[in-house]
């Protein structure tokens, strides 16, 4: 099993220590660039594809790097709905 398949098993388990790192590796497998519109963002990011042009917008967690239940479980339900997870 590669790293990225290994990483997508870990994600659809919904573990609650899922990292923002963890989750930009991810994405990038799929093409998604990760966005910071400069100073003034704060700890808002996105994560663009610009082949299918979809944006996924989330508060970067902070002090932690751990992604939160729900928003992993809106992260899931949005990869399952653009048909990225199998």
């Amino acid at each position: 099993m590669s790293k990225a398949e290994k990483l997508l098993a870990r994600f659809l388990r919904l573990p609650k220590d899922f990292t923002i790192d963890e989750l930009t590796k991810l994405l990038a497998i799929w093409g998604y660039e990760l966005s910071n519109k400069g100073n003034t963002s704060g700890s808002r990011v996105a994560y663009i594809n610009k082949k299918t042009k979809d944006i996924i917008r989330l508060h970067k967690p902070h002090p932690r790097k751990e992604i939160g239940t729900a928003t992993m479980k809106d992260l899931y339900n949005h990869l399952n709905d653009i048909k990225l997870l199998k």
